[in-house]
């Protein structure tokens, strides 16, 4: 029987531990039975799974990769994409109860850190943009810039994008002193007839990512019961063990259950793809980002003097293209362009730029291919194309020419480094927190930086004790990191700590890659000791601009 060891939110992880390390003692000691009859260790066990059922959402369903790799616009996921996800559920609800055409006037109230730090996270112009009934993965990022602050008055707003009424940016209130129960970030949002009359009233919490929950729902569950369920790293590694498969292929057999191995295939390309997009737009864009700070991209000036650099016949240097990398897609979040949340928009820029740097110096070495198709269709391993797509046969791969070949190789690589980092993610999201709100600032670029050095450890081709060790070694060395965005804009500290982050996790992953997977601290301990200090840090240093930098650099 597999006995995880930590058991969400509520319950005590290290009660839990303990108490099956007591129980197994005791089995092998013949003072109890084999269903744990007379156990005590057993019973606090199960105690502590008791409690942490009964806290909302704690055991979550399945996290699937596309729900936590969701393509978006910056600069938050969390007052971002979540607002507008929020707001647009909102509309779509009051069109579908049939409430849209009475429906005279608009209210949204931002609690807590939304309310605190909204405007710069551009919050009220997300809500504006998904009260029209856009949606975060399709809307033209120029529809959310600004929709709020620049709204001329006496201007109607298409609610649900057909019912024209009246809006002013007055419908919009900040309370951030005030904060709910459910979490951090909550909004709610009211719909009143011409008398006055609530019609609908409802209060969502941004929970981090992009995900939301709106009060009052009941817990999400899996739309199918998925083959590998796992609530920690103890877990997961033991199924993998008892199946002889990898972390990704586990994750790839619960994807199995939601979409076809096509659509699996498809969507994580088209995740890289919208990632890599985002890294060689942040290479090309030059000038200043919006806000008061006026900081100045750096990334394309980067890209200039490398380029220069290599092109007088110097050495590449991987390093320093990978913080490349990294500024280009916090640059282009920080402006509100397309970006995909990994988990986060605020840590968006850790996975993209460790997958790059692997794609552009890596994924041809011949470390970590594994099983790659030759030129003349050979079978090197177990697959002829790509990860988890189509296999290609002999005969379809007898005529590619070798760029084809490494474009094949590269696309089956860059799955597996998705599909690892977001089973990575979902322990950190249903154990502690992917939220800079509820976690601080560990929350988000710890468990990005986590996320992508098991990754790497992966395509590197690690072992699944080595991938979680290198995920071990990343998050650890992010304990308490603050959450203190200058101005409240996702610009100060947070662009430049993604490129520290991407450097952190490929030395994590190099340095889980020269051991062999055995470690004193486990996944499992530093994701409870993330909760745990989240819980601890004050709400200064958690999305507020209320401490740290936010308040000792002066804003000019």
């Amino acid at each position: 029987m597999l006995y995880p060891l930590s058991y969400g939110r509520r319950a005590s992880a290290r009660n839990g531990a303990q108490a099956v390390v007591q129980h197994r003692r005791q089995r092998r000691r013949g003072l109890i039975g084999a269903d744990g009859t007379g156990s005590r260790a057993w019973r606090v066990h199960v105690r502590a799974v008791k409690r942490a059922r009964t806290y909302a959402g704690c055991m979550s369903a399945y996290v699937s990769a596309f729900e936590l790799f969701s393509i978006g616009v910056g600069p938050s996921s969390s007052h971002t994409v979540g607002p507008l996800r929020a707001a647009a559920d909102f509309a779509a609800r009051l069109r579908s109860t049939q409430a849209l055409a009475n429906v005279a006037s608009i209210s949204c109230a931002l609690y807590g850190s939304l309310g605190a730090t909204g405007i710069g996270h551009g919050t009220p112009d997300a809500v504006v943009a998904g009260l029209q009934g856009l949606d975060p993965e399709t809307v033209d990022p120029d529809a959310v810039r600004r929709a709020w602050s620049n709204w001329p008055d006496g201007q109607v707003l298409a609610l649900a994008g057909s019912h024209c009424i009246p809006f002013s940016k007055d419908d919009i209130v900040f309370a951030p002193r005030k904060r709910l129960p459910g979490h951090p970030n909550a909004m709610t949002l009211a719909a009143r007839a011409a008398d006055g009359a609530v019609l609908a009233e409802d209060t969502y919490y941004s929970i981090g990512g992009g995900f939301i929950r709106r009060e009052g729902e009941p817990p999400r569950v899996a739309a199918a019961p998925v083959p590998f369920p796992y609530t920690d790293a103890a877990t997961l590694l033991a199924l993998c063990d008892e199946h002889g498969i990898t972390i990704a292929e586990a994750a790839r057999r619960n994807e199995q259950a939601l979409r076809t191995d096509a659509e699996i295939a498809d969507g994580l390309d088209r995740i890289w793809d919208a990632m890599a997009s985002c890294v060689h737009a942040g290479l090309s864009h030059a000038g200043v980002l919006p806000g008061i700070l006026k900081v100045k991209r750096r990334a394309s000036v980067i890209r200039a003097q490398l380029e220069e650099i290599e092109a007088e016949g110097h050495r590449e240097l991987p390093g320093e293209w990978l913080g490349a990398f990294a500024l280009a897609v916090n640059e282009e979040n920080a402006a509100g362009g397309r970006v995909v949340t990994a988990p986060t928009n605020g840590a968006a820029g850790i996975l993209p730029a460790v997958g790059m740097y692997w794609w552009r110096f890596l994924a041809d070495s011949g470390l970590g291919v594994g099983n790659a198709v030759t030129p003349h269709g050979e079978l090197v391993g177990s697959a002829l194309l790509g990860f988890h797509g189509r296999a290609a046969t002999p005969d379809e791969a007898a005529g590619w020419d070798e760029a084809r070949v490494a474009e094949a190789n590269r696309r089956r690589g860059i799955r597996r480094f998705l599909l690892t980092a977001a089973a990575l993610g979902s322990l950190f999201k249903n154990n502690a927190s992917i939220s800079g709100a509820e976690g601080g600032c560990q929350a988000e670029v710890g468990s990005a930086c986590a996320m992508a050095a098991g990754g790497l450890t992966a395509v590197m081709g690690g072992t699944n004790r080595q991938i979680e060790n290198a995920a071990e070694i990343a998050m650890e060395h992010h304990l308490g990191l603050t959450c203190d965005p200058v101005g409240g804009l996702v610009q100060i500290p947070c662009i430049e700590r993604n490129a520290i982050a991407a450097s952190t996790a490929v030395t994590a992953a190099r340095l889980a890659l020269r051991g062999d997977g055995t470690h004193y601290v486990s996944l499992d301990t530093v994701v409870e000791t993330m909760r745990q200090t989240g819980i601890d840090m004050s709400t200064k240093y958690k999305e507020t601009s209320e401490g740290g930098l936010a308040v000792n650099v002066i804003e000019c």
